[in-house]
């Protein structure tokens, strides 16, 4: 749970740019790790819950500062 926050917090601070590279990455690392798990089993599996979740994260944060700058028009 103190992972989490501290990831939410590192999140923030990213620039716009930073973090559409830093989704980038993740989504590749996720489909890579999909697909080595289809092939044979990770030591582990956990990774790919954990990619999955900090994709979710970085676009969470995308949404929420579109929608802030929405707001401020």
């Amino acid at each position: 749970r103190r992972l989490i926050k501290e990831k939410k917090s590192e999140i923030k601070e990213l620039t716009q740019e930073e973090l559409l590279e830093r989704l980038e990455s993740e989504e590749s690392m996720l489909v890579r790790l999909k697909m080595n798990h289809a092939v044979s089993p990770l030591d582990n599996p956990n990774k790919i819950v954990e990619t999955r979740k900090n994709v979710a994260r970085i676009k969470t944060e995308m949404k929420a500062r579109q929608i802030q700058t929405q707001s401020e028009k």
